[in-house]
C-alpha cells in the first residue's frame, strides 16, 4: 500500500492532482481542505496517503495534514460513507471544525455540507462521537477569530451552492472578500460582499 507521496505536482484541479515522483505520474483525489493549502503547478508536493483498493480498481486519496486523513479514514469506517462523500465532508467544512461539530452533536451545522443529508449527518455524530481522539476534541474546543471565519466562509459556500452558483466559482467569490473583522466576521456580511462579487 502506499502511504505516502513526495513530488512535483505535475497537474492541480480542485479535487484531482497529478503527483510526478521521478517520472511516474500518480493520480490522487484531494478533499479542498488540502487543494487550497497546495503550491502552484510545479511545486513541491508531499502528501500522506490513503490507498483504498476495491474489486479491481486502486484509488489514492491525498491529504496535506495527519488530521484531514485520520478523519477521513474515520468516515469512510462508517456505514454508507463512501471516500466520495468522504472528501465532500472534508471539502465542506474545516477539519477542526468537523471535529467540534461532531463532539457537540451539531447535526445541523453537518446537514449544510453539500451532499450530507439529515439521516448521514446523524450517523457520523452517532458513529464518531465516541472515536474522536480525546486530544484533537480538547484543541478543538475553544474557537477563536481564526477558526470562526473559516466556518462562516463554509456556511456562505453551502448558502451559494444551494441557490445554484457552480462551485468554482462560488469559491472564487467568497475568497475574494476580504477576512477582517468588519468585513468578514459575520455571515449576512460575507454573503452579500460573494454575491457582489458574482454579480461582476
Amino acid at each position: 500500500m502506499i502511504g505516502s507521496l513526495t513530488g512535483r505536482l505535475a497537474q492541480k484541479e480542485p479535487s484531482r492532482l497529478l503527483v510526478d515522483v521521478q517520472g511516474v505520474g500518480y493520480e490522487v483525489q484531494v478533499p479542498l481542505s488540502t487543494f487550497y493549502g497546495l503550491g502552484d503547478v510545479g511545486a513541491d508536493v508531499s502528501l500522506r496517503i490513503h490507498t483504498h483498493v476495491r474489486e479491481e480498481t486502486l484509488s489514492l486519496f491525498g491529504f496535506g495534514t495527519a488530521l484531514e486523513l485520520d478523519l477521513f479514514e474515520r468516515l469512510i469506517g462508517i456505514s454508507g460513507v463512501g471516500p466520495r462523500l468522504a472528501l465532500a465532508v472534508l471539502s465542506g467544512i474545516e477539519p477542526p471544525d468537523l471535529v467540534r461539530s461532531v463532539s457537540a452533536g451539531d447535526v445541523v451545522r453537518l446537514t449544510r455540507i453539500p451532499g450530507v443529508g439529515k439521516k448521514t449527518a446523524e450517523r457520523i455524530v452517532l458513529e464518531l462521537k465516541d472515536r474522536l481522539p480525546e486530544m484533537l476534541v480538547v484543541e478543538t474546543d475553544s474557537p477563536d477569530m481564526d477558526t470562526e471565519i473559516p466556518r462562516v466562509r463554509d456556511d456562505v459556500l453551502s448558502a451559494l451552492l444551494n441557490l445554484g452558483y457552480q462551485r468554482p466559482r462560488a469559491e472564487r467569490a467568497v475568497e475574494r472578500v476580504p477576512t477582517d473583522a468588519s468585513g468578514g466576521g459575520q455571515f449576512e456580511d460575507v454573503l452579500r460582499q460573494a454575491l457582489r462579487e458574482l454579480a461582476k
